[in-house]
C-alpha cells in the first residue's frame, strides 16, 4: 500500500477522472459513461461518497455509494486494479461508520467467483437476496449478451471477521450437473449446507461461448432461487469456485 491514497471527491476535476476510469473497468466509449459525472455530482451533493484512490498520481480505484434505509449504506459500485480492492472498501466502511451506518449492502454477479470469494470471505459479507436479471439487457463491454442476475451482499460494519464451518463439501451428494457435464450441486444428508459450483472463468466463457455462458446463469439461478426461499444464504466462496449456502440462521 506504499504509496496509495484514498480519499473522498467532491470536486469537478475528479469527479471527471473516476467517470473516466469507470469507462475504463466497464469498456464503455467516454461519451457513454457507466456513471456520468453530472449523476455523481448529485449523489455527492445529497450526501453519498465517491472514493477514488491514487496509486502515486494514477488513479487505481474508486467506488460510490448513498444512503440507504435506516442506519444503512448502499454502495453503487466499486472497482480497483488487484491489490487495491478490499482498502477501497475499507474506506467506503470508515466513511459509513462515521456517518452512523450500521450496514452496508450492494449487488455482484453471482457467477463470477473471484468477486464472490472477496465478497463473502475477505470482507465477511453475506449473500442474502438473489436478483433476476436484474438492470435488464445490459450492453458494456463486460456484461454485454449475458442477463444481468445479481446476488445482494449484506456486510454488517461493526462485526469482526466470523469463522463459518462450511462442512465437508466432498461427502455431500450430488443432486444435479453444470453444463460442463460436472457436478453442479451438493446438498448435505443433515441439510444444514448447500454447494453450488460456478465457471472458472465467466467472462471469458461469455466472450467465447456466450450460449453456455447463458446456460451457466440459468442453472445457477434456479439452484439460488430454490435455495434462497428454502431460508439458505450465501456464506463463503471456495478458492475453486463452489459456494457455500447455509441456513440463515446459522449464518447471521
Amino acid at each position: 500500500m506504499t504509496g496509495v491514497t484514498i480519499r473522498t471527491v467532491h470536486d469537478v476535476a475528479g469527479i471527471a477522472a473516476v467517470t473516466r476510469y469507470f469507462c475504463e473497468v466497464w469498456q464503455t466509449p467516454h461519451d457513454a459513461p457507466p456513471y456520468p459525472a453530472e449523476v455523481l455530482h448529485s449523489l455527492v451533493h445529497a450526501g453519498g461518497a465517491v472514493h477514488a484512490a491514487h496509486d502515486g498520481d494514477r488513479l487505481a480505484g474508486a467506488s460510490v455509494a448513498v444512503f440507504g434505509p435506516g442506519q444503512e449504506i448502499y454502495s453503487l459500485v466499486a472497482a480497483a486494479d488487484r491489490g487495491l480492492g478490499y482498502a477501497v472498501k475499507q474506506a467506503q466502511r470508515e466513511w459509513a461508520l462515521d456517518h452512523g451506518a450500521l450496514t452496508m449492502r450492494w449487488t455482484f454477479d453471482p457467477l463470477v467467483g473471484r468477486n464472490a470469494r472477496f465478497n463473502l470471505v475477505k470482507l465477511g459479507a453475506v449473500g442474502t437476496e438473489y436478483l433476476t436479471d436484474f438492470y435488464g439487457p445490459m450492453t458494456d463491454g463486460v456484461n454485454d449478451g449475458d442477463e444481468s442476475d445479481r446476488l445482494t451482499a449484506t456486510w454488517d460494519l461493526t462485526a469482526r471477521p466470523r469463522s463459518y464451518d462450511t462442512g465437508d463439501r466432498e461427502a455431500a451428494p450430488v443432486m444435479a450437473f453444470a453444463p460442463d457435464g460436472g457436478p453442479l450441486v451438493r446438498r448435505d444428508r443433515a441439510d444444514r449446507y448447500m454447494y453450488c459450483r460456478v465457471p472458472g472463468d465467466i467472462v471469458r466463457l461469455r466472450a467465447a461461448d456466450p450460449l453456455a455462458a447463458l446456460r451457466w446463469r440459468h442453472a445457477v439461478r434456479e439452484v439460488f432461487t430454490e435455495a434462497f426461499v428454502e431460508g439458505f444464504v450465501a456464506a463463503g466462496m471456495s478458492r475453486d469456485g463452489w459456494y457455500t449456502l447455509g441456513r440463515k440462521e446459522d449464518v447471521a
